[in-house]
């Protein structure tokens, strides 16, 4: 872990730089995989599906049957712990619902906004070997409080060309029948263009892999809707004396443990916390089972000394965090200042894998800086916002010099046409 003493300004740029995600070297093999599955339908998802997990499937269709028994393959203590987390994410998801309400612009004139369900969406669920059935909640809940009426699930099969119970157990709860044991480009291909066995969906979500990240952006070339761009998972944490050195490093290591790519910053006003970290991190990482991936996710990860709080946050800001961790003393004085993040996490015991799991808001968040723009997932990103108004007779009239006045600006007299007729009758 590289320690920066009181970097300069002209330096955050470069100090927070991400690696750079250059999806153009998987163009020929996204595009070539998407040409195939559009014309061959299931047949090229049997033969990718072959080719890349190695796994030759009669279906790729997961029956209800296989679905309803997976439950009793999973201990009681596993149940009871995804059916506590649905209970969460589903009780924090539900306060999103929006309320329709009407405006009265003018006299006569009146105007309001609805949110409607996207009618057919696709979730993608990293699955194999390593099956994040967590995200199964994160995207399924949120689906269905909105009222998507089709909700299509791929996930990879592992290598025994079998689901994990536990996916097939959160995505029961979640109320999604509609599985499928298929993963990485054909996946997203299958959901952009619909094959015999797989319905074409009208938007995209969930996390993957580099070959599903460029497939998905592939796939908005053909009219389907993602839910963001992503990247590796990252994590900042704001740190003072008054922190437990061994929580933050205990958080800096199980963010590590995501992958080889995971970012971690570490940022301070105390150097004296920092090597109080750092001692904590190297005791701790010998203890654990994913040694190597995490550090070789450390190798990047740097240490920031600031001259102040003030000057923490800020870089905070400027680098726009998937996950930021705020532990200090007078937290709340940080969190207010927080205008860039994907969701941040306040206080010593408040780890991000509470985020990551159980606490209830949503793990799908903005990476690679998109946390300056993109919101993380919420039931609204599952719905359209359609606006309506309705104008009486006296409305129209009221706003009739107005809209042939600026119609007239714009020499488009089929608009100002349009007011004319109406006035006439």
């Amino acid at each position: 872990m590289e320690i920066i003493r009181y970097p300069k300004r002209e330096e955050w740029p470069d100090i927070t730089s991400r690696p750079n995600l250059n999806y153009e070297y998987l163009h020929d093999i996204v595009k070539e995989i998407f040409i195939e599955v559009q014309k061959k339908g299931d047949r090229a998802v049997k033969r990718y599906t072959k080719h890349f997990d190695r796994i030759d499937l009669e279906t790729p269709s997961i029956n209800k049957e296989e679905i309803e028994q997976a439950k009793n393959e999973l201990s009681e203590e596993l149940i009871s712990s995804i059916d506590t987390a649905y209970n969460n994410i589903k009780y924090f998801h539900e306060s999103q619902i929006s309320s329709s309400h009407k405006v009265d612009i003018l006299p006569g004139v009146q105007c309001w906004q609805k949110d409607i369900p996207i009618e057919e969406i696709g979730l993608y669920i990293p699955g194999g070997n390593f099956p994040l059935f967590s995200s199964v909640l994160m995207l399924g809940i949120p689906a269905k409080i909105a009222g998507c009426k089709k909700v299509v699930l791929c996930t990879p099969p592992n290598e025994e060309g079998k689901i994990n119970p536990a996916l097939l157990y959160a995505a029961q709860k979640a109320n999604i029948d509609n599985i499928y044991a298929v993963g990485g480009i054909q996946a997203i291909a299958s959901m952009t263009f619909g094959t015999e066995s797989i319905p074409k969906v009208n938007k995209i979500f969930g996390p993957g892999n580099q070959y599903v990240v460029a497939a998905k952006l592939y796939s908005t070339q053909f009219g389907t809707a993602i839910d963001m761009p992503a990247g590796p998972s990252e994590l900042l944490i704001i740190a003072d004396d008054t922190c437990k050195a061994e929580f933050i490093a205990a958080d800096l290591l199980s963010q590590a443990e995501h992958g080889i790519d995971s970012q971690v910053m570490l940022v301070s006003w105390s150097e004296k916390i920092i090597n109080e970290i750092i001692e904590s991190v190297n005791k701790q990482l010998k203890t654990l089972d994913n040694k190597e991936v995490i550090e070789r996710s450390l190798h990047h990860a740097k240490i920031l000394l600031t001259l102040n709080k003030d000057e923490a946050i800020e870089i905070a800001n400027f680098y726009a965090p998937e996950h930021l961790i705020i532990a200090t003393e007078h937290d709340d004085y940080l969190a207010d200042k927080v205008i860039n993040a994907g969701s941040v996490f306040l206080g010593e015991y408040s780890p991000e894998s509470a985020g990551d799991y159980a606490s209830g808001t949503n793990h799908t968040l903005p990476t690679n800086g998109y946390a300056k723009s993109f919101s993380g997932l919420t039931v609204n990103s599952f719905c359209k916002q359609v606006s309506f108004q309705r104008i009486s007779k006296q409305g129209l009239t009221s706003l009739a010099s107005t809209i042939t006045n600026l119609a007239k600006a714009e020499h488009l007299n089929a608009h100002v046409n349009s007011i004319r007729i109406r006035l006439k009758d």
